[in-house]
């Protein structure tokens, strides 16, 4: 993971966080400076950010909400202070009002940005400066610590480049923490494609379908917030195995950034649900699906990764590039 340390110092009122990449300075400083990239990283998984006004020169502002799998919105805000392109840009760094403005029941930080070169490539430096103790216990205490770090270990994919990050190496398996799982598969194809394939329920029944051997003859899908969905899977005739099924209902829909959020619980069992969060982004005609997947815990996590789903899933995915590609 990219993030190398993330320190908060009760003196100097600093949280400083230390990240590595193999990609130039340059590289680096645009993906902190172009709001199409930072929408790509900027807020940990499951709560992506949307920039609505980035205005990049000293006394600009920048102004972003990120979203949360049921639709909860934090506002933030950039007063920008200094720039030094490639090397370094401060801001006044706010908790924001739907409107906009700044909140002024929470802190509002300043926060440097450094940007150095390494033998591996480049280093960032992220130094937040809090006024008191009380904000600096109050932000960290609100997950900034790990939130950042969630965050910043995206970025990856954006400096990489979506085929020299995924290209060839099938579903990948990030465990973010006790709860959280992604899986991100690169589907070669646009994403208004896939994301067809993946919400059309005829499309659906021709791909998601696991292991070999097996029909899906239950399929509905309501992609209306509150709508609920349907999954059923039996064996081929005269195949081994039981018939099985999920269901569950939508939490957010945002067709315009490809964006599903469901609940989703095994027919017939009382585990609690998980929460299924899907994005598609898409780079040079190649499309990055991610689920992000919070468990009720670490035991049900363990436990549903040990069924090797995974393998399902990319029998599946496989599937579903030829059907798109």
């Amino acid at each position: 993971m990219p993030v190398t340390s993330v320190t908060t110092d009760p003196e100097a009122l600093t949280m400083t966080m230390v990240a590595q990449f193999p990609v130039t300075v340059e590289r680096l400083w645009g993906a902190f400076t172009q709001p199409a990239q930072l929408e790509r990283f900027w807020g940990p998984p499951g709560w992506p950010a949307r920039f609505t006004h980035h205005d990049f020169t000293v006394g600009g502002t920048a102004q972003y909400h990120m979203t949360s799998p049921r639709g909860e919105r934090s506002g933030g805000r950039w007063e920008f202070l200094a720039i030094d392109p490639p090397r370094s840009f401060e801001v006044i760094d706010a908790f924001a009002l739907d409107d906009g403005s700044v909140n002024p029941e929470l802190p509002s930080m300043r926060m440097t940005f450094e940007f150095l070169e390494t033998e591996a490539g480049a280093e960032l430096r992220n130094i937040t400066y809090f006024p008191s103790v009380e904000e600096l216990e109050q932000v960290v205490a609100m997950g900034a610590v790990q939130g950042a770090t969630m965050a910043f270990n995206q970025l990856d994919r954006v400096l990489l480049g979506l085929r020299e990050f995924a290209a060839g190496k099938g579903t990948q398996t990030d465990i973010l923490s006790d709860t959280h799982v992604q899986f991100t598969r690169l589907i070669e194809a646009p994403r208004d494609l896939v994301w067809k394939a993946y919400t059309t329920p005829d499309l659906v029944q021709r791909w998601l379908l696991g292991p070999d051997g097996w029909t899906m003859p239950i399929c509905e899908v309501d992609l209306r917030v509150g709508g609920e969905y349907r999954y059923g899977w039996e064996p081929e005739s005269g195949g081994e195995g039981e018939a099985f099924g999920f269901h569950g209902t939508t939490l957010l829909v945002d067709s315009e950034r490809y964006r599903w959020v469901v609940t989703e619980q095994m027919t017939g069992m009382d585990h609690p649900p998980t929460t299924n969060d899907l994005s598609l982004v898409e780079e040079d005609g190649a499309t990055l699906l991610s689920i992000l997947v919070l468990y009720p815990d670490v035991a049900v996590r363990d436990m549903v990764l040990a069924t090797g789903m995974v393998d399902g899933m990319e029998r599946s995915f496989e599937r579903l590039d030829e059907m798109v590609g």
